[in-house]
């Protein structure tokens, strides 16, 4: 009898405590995950519930040339919208974490061009202003096509009654049979050249300049190529494999062997012909912001 009361009690009580207890472990499992840090200055964090890396960044430079979006701290901020105190790696490491696939870095084959392979990335760039006002944009919109360059055009000669003025920015050099004008054209100024002659192939240069000048924000994707590492001929580390995008190539807009994300498309620092890039000053806050980037792999990743 005493067996029976016992197992009556044991029964009302799992009945009565079981439904609380289901409840809470499926609250536990519906609580997002917290982003986790990944190094120790807690500047890189892997997202698995967003399928994203956060990078905690700051603004160092807001005009002029570019070769990256992001760098390592103290190596290249004379060149790079953002930098960060974290090595490459652990970014690297991040993304492989989340399934992301890397590819290859540029390379020039027989004086051929491959461009930069790998698992496309959407990047976020989220701060705070003055006013406390959050924004979250697409970097993208902080890069532009660079504006402030010379534009060539090939012409035999200067069409007959066009004389061009020694302060205007369109010049003639009739050694190399060139036409080329610096900067953005204005249309006021496209215009007033247009007038100067019916000669056809002078006014598609002038067209070309003035369509080439305007801001144009960056189209090209973002493609997580991998970097890549080389082994330390001689001295006390010889031998040692060192994981080259250490040297600060964290994000680029200008094609390294060294990038560990790059743009997918062929853009030289250099200017020769290629794409050319340039911050585009009125978008992005002040220096010394405080910028969280949100790396999203676009593929596999999102899938799984």
């Amino acid at each position: 009898m005493l067996k029976t009361h016992f197992a009556w009690m044991m029964l009302i009580l799992i009945s009565s405590t079981a439904p609380r207890i289901h409840a809470e472990e499926t609250q536990r499992d519906a609580e997002p995950a917290k982003p986790v840090p990944l190094n120790k200055q807690k500047t890189v964090l892997l997202n698995r519930a967003d399928k994203q890396i956060i990078v905690k960044t700051k603004v160092v430079l807001r005009e002029g040339m570019l070769e990256m979006l992001l760098c390592k701290k103290q190596t290249k901020e004379h060149e790079s919208i953002l930098s960060v105190d974290a090595d490459a790696y652990v970014i690297h490491s991040g993304l492989l974490a989340l399934g992301a696939e890397a590819g290859k870095t540029v390379r020039y084959e027989n004086e051929k061009f491959y461009p930069p392979t790998g698992e496309k990335l959407d990047i976020f760039a989220i701060w705070t202003d003055e006013n406390d006002k959050i924004h979250r944009v697409n970097v993208k919109t902080w890069i532009r096509r660079a504006i402030y360059r010379f534009y060539v055009a090939d012409l035999e000669a200067l069409p007959k009654g066009v004389t061009l003025l020694k302060t205007s920015e369109l010049r003639y050099d009739a050694k190399i049979k060139e036409l080329y004008w610096y900067g953005p054209m204005t249309e006021e100024q496209r215009d007033e050249f247009l007038k100067m002659s019916d000669d056809k192939t002078f006014q598609a240069a002038i067209r070309r300049f003035f369509k080439e000048s305007q801001p144009r924000q960056m189209d090209a994707d973002w493609v997580f190529c991998g970097s890549g590492f080389y082994v330390v001929p001689d001295g006390p580390d010889k031998g040692k494999r060192i994981y080259q995008a250490e040297s600060g190539d964290f994000i680029c807009v200008a094609n390294f062997a060294t990038a560990m994300i790059d743009v997918g498309v062929e853009s030289s620092a250099s200017g020769s012909g290629n794409l050319l890039y340039e911050a585009w000053t009125e978008r992005i806050p002040p220096k010394d912001t405080i910028v969280t980037l949100e790396i999203i792999p676009q593929g596999k990743s999102k899938k799984k």
